[in-house]
């Protein structure tokens, strides 16, 4: 038991030093810890991690709003779509949540996903340096692209508990053309009501160890402050390869139980 609440702790403060960082929940990084350390089954897994990604969001973006990074007027249609789509696709969770192959399969697809963008981007960012783009400090956009938007990024936290940041903070800083620090700040404090909404049902359907859940979160509370606050201190081009190649390894994991 000891083993396993250090275990949570260090990979909650790591998974909430990336989201702070990059603007994700630290999902991405809590759910094979779960899955392949721990041993959890796939529904388990999702109901704890989503828990533990509220409060990586929530410290992450206390903090970026600290620092100015977050408009909530500009994000609010991005919130409430997010919000309802979220809800709704935590109910449908609970139809699937014995399907262990199709949760398996999904983890595998949004790891694999997250990898190569992750990859693509940190390698373009070496070989050009864009000009960074100009706004007033919000989120640009119209409403309804903004609503499009919050309702693709709530699919992910209700079914599998992650990948939220994986759709906004690329759709915020591209398609939206935010500032990579506002971009990461919103997608944060998006992402946080959408960790909410799906907790409470992954709550009330049971899908959570507590046991594993409280040092879990412990960690994700401290390092998702601190990850907002290393915030470009490090080098982004750097920081994506690296994890776009731990993301590879843990996608060819999820794929390799499924058999393919």
């Amino acid at each position: 038991m000891t083993a396993t609440v250090l275990w949570m702790i260090l990979g909650g403060f790591t998974g909430g030093a990336l989201g702070g960082l990059l603007g994700i929940g630290g999902g991405i990084l809590i759910m094979p810890l779960l899955r392949f350390v721990i041993g959890m089954d796939s529904a388990q897994a999702v109901g704890t991690c989503m828990i533990a990604v509220f409060f990586t969001t929530l410290g992450g973006s206390l903090k970026h709003f600290s620092l100015g990074h977050i408009h909530l007027r500009s994000i609010a249609p991005i919130i409430v779509a997010g919000v309802i789509s979220t809800l709704i696709f935590s109910i449908f969770f609970f139809y699937i949540s014995d399907k262990s192959f199709w949760l398996d399969a999904a983890m595998g697809a949004v790891f694999l996903l997250v990898s190569l963008r992750m990859l693509w981007e940190g390698a373009s960012e070496i070989l050009r340096k864009a000009p960074a783009p100009k706004s007033d400090g919000g989120i640009q956009g119209t409403t309804t692209s903004k609503v499009m938007i919050g309702i693709a990024a709530g699919i992910l936290p209700g079914m599998l508990g992650i990948g939220t940041g994986a759709v906004l903070v690329p759709s915020f800083a591209f398609v939206l053309g935010a500032p990579i620090k506002v971009a990461i700040g919103s997608s944060l404090a998006c992402f946080s009501l959408n960790a909410f909404a799906s907790s409470v049902f992954k709550l009330i359907q049971g899908f959570v160890q507590f046991e594993v859940l409280l040092p879990l979160c412990a960690g994700t509370l401290i390092g998702s402050r601190l990850g907002a606050s290393l915030n470009g201190r490090f080098s982004s081009p750097f920081i994506k390869l690296a994890f776009g190649v731990f993301f590879g390894c843990v996608a060819y994991k999820y794929l390799k139980i499924l058999g393919l």
